[in-house]
């Protein structure tokens, strides 16, 4: 027996396929998830999702979003999410670089947000392509 897994953003289908185990990156911490789990909704923060799929593991970047589990269905419900093939490494560290200074010369609140999320962003995108290495 296995769980079913979708991860939907609003604009495709980014992951729908049957796996052993998947870790989440909940609000409170990393969740993990395997057969039987009790049904439960939980909101997801910016980070790695990780897929286990024939006793290996497939990193998927989640930026925020929500996960229900119910009766060995995982639904992902996520603003974004990409694929470690989707992501450039050497633009992704420009990315966190630029938005690390950006971060130091904000002026509003609105700014320091901003900055903070393409931070975290970008930290995800690296330990996505860091987890397959």
């Amino acid at each position: 027996m296995t769980l079913n897994i979708r991860v939907i953003a609003p604009d495709k289908t980014v992951w729908s396929a049957s796996s052993e185990e998947v870790i989440l990156p909940s609000s409170t911490g990393q969740l993990g998830i395997l057969q039987g789990h009790i049904p439960l909704l939980t909101a997801l923060d910016i980070g790695v999702m990780r897929v286990r799929v024939k006793k290996s593991w497939k990193p998927i970047v989640l930026f925020g979003g929500f996960a229900e589990i119910e009766k060995d269905r995982v639904t992902i419900l996520v603003n974004a999410a990409e694929e470690t093939h989707e992501i450039n490494a050497e633009e992704c560290q420009k990315n966190l670089e630029e938005s690390i200074d950006a971060l130091s010369r904000v002026i509003s609140n609105k700014e320091k947000i901003e900055a903070t999320q393409n931070i975290r962003k970008a930290r995800a995108r690296l330990q996505a392509l860091a987890s397959i290495s």
